[in-house]
């Protein structure tokens, strides 16, 4: 195999690590936010886990984060709680940096 083969290889390799760690970031994000909003909504614990997987799912309904901010935004208003989108943009902010420090500490 010559060298550019395998600096090929390797970027590839790279590539496909690097996606599958911000998927697991922006999962483990959003469930953080979950278990946040539930616990602003006071759920009860088992109310909980199903909401934050609730958000989990919600992300894949359209690329990027405005779906994650309309459902966690609609549901916390609708529990009457009074919140607004800087609100649940900075949580989100947050919450990536704790789960992106989690995900990094267990590599």
């Amino acid at each position: 195999m010559t060298s550019f083969q395998d600096r090929e290889r390797a970027e590839e390799a790279k590539f496909a690590h690097d996606g599958e760690m911000d998927f697991r970031i922006h999962a483990r994000r959003n469930r953080l936010l979950g278990t946040w909003a539930a616990e602003r909504m006071s759920l009860s614990p088992a109310e909980t886990d199903a909401y934050a997987k609730s958000v989990v799912q919600a992300d894949f309904e359209e690329a990027g984060d405005e779906d994650v901010v309309r459902k966690l935004l609609g549901d916390l208003i609708s529990a009457g709680v009074d919140a607004d989108e800087s609100e649940v943009r900075a949580a989100m902010k947050q919450k990536e940096t704790e789960a992106r420090r989690a995900l990094m500490g267990e590599v």
